[in-house]
């Protein structure tokens, strides 16, 4: 099934991961749960950046309507894209999840500072992981109103 906005296209995710395994497992644990197909992923921070401002490769990327964010990344880390993103008029009110294995408090702390919608811990059991997959998608498609992309 795939969950679609009031406007009948479907939620566009953002995935930041450099972790082939943490993506794959991502990748399946949200085509198993109500949220939609369409999954972009990039694996560093500059990639990510790129992304979202329409740059080089990505000149005609749509915007995310959801961000899911490692902190861990080579390149350009986590933080420093939040602290980018939430910096930009234009990239702002995108949700960013972090999904991330830190349970830091320092990390914690700085992405919350940073404006991060939540901060979750990826979980190492796999059956976890899919809980996890499964409440990202019902709460941020069914329970919260994503701001509408303009």
């Amino acid at each position: 099934m795939t969950a679609t906005k009031p406007s009948g296209r479907p939620v566009e995710i953002l995935l930041v991961d450099d972790d082939p395994e943490d993506v794959l497992l991502t990748q399946e644990g949200l085509l198993r749960s109500p949220v939609p197909g369409h999954v972009n992923v990039v694996t560093d921070g500059d990639e990510a950046v790129a992304y979202l401002r329409g740059q080089g490769d990505y000149a005609t990327a749509i915007l995310p309507d959801l961000i899911l964010l490692d902190l861990k990344m080579p390149r350009k880390g986590g933080l420093e894209v939040l602290r980018e993103i939430k910096a930009d008029e234009e990239l702002r009110r995108i949700p960013v999840i972090v999904l991330t294995t830190s349970d830091a408090p320092d990390d914690i702390l700085r992405a919350y500072d940073l404006q991060a919608s939540c901060y979750i811990t990826k979980p190492s059991d796999l059956e976890e992981f899919q809980r996890v997959m499964d409440a990202i998608g019902d709460f941020c498609l069914t329970v919260v109103k994503l701001p509408p992309r303009v």
